[in-house]
């Protein structure tokens, strides 16, 4: 007797309902690239996210997850993911925990 016989036993009048899975409505057609820049930035370096095709919303929490998970600063306009230092390998790590593809641009 497995799990369903007993909960119809314990249960006489449920009736059992299919539930579909919403698919899911964003997609993300083209990998995140990852590049390292210092040009514009008094010789500091910074990591630049970009290509991201969501909305405003969902690149404010890709940014703050790659932020807290790494403790270091940040931000994010016009598309773009803008991350203190060289941290690409740990940023891309992050990125495709969360299921997205990458790209790293640059040396």
């Amino acid at each position: 007797m497995d799990l369903r016989d007993q909960l119809k036993n314990l249960f006489p009048n449920h009736e059992e309902q299919e539930f579909e899975m919403p698919e899911e409505q964003f997609v993300q057609k083209e990998p995140l690239v990852c590049k390292f820049e210092k040009k514009g930035r008094n010789g500091k370096p910074v990591t630049l996210i970009e290509g991201f095709e969501g909305s405003d919303e969902d690149l404010k929490k890709i940014s703050k997850k790659i932020k807290v998970t790494l403790g270091i600063g940040g931000s994010e306009k016009d598309g773009i993911i803008v991350i203190q230092g060289d941290n690409r390998d740990k940023i891309m790590k992050i990125l495709q925990e969360m299921g997205y593809k990458t790209k790293r641009v640059g040396g």
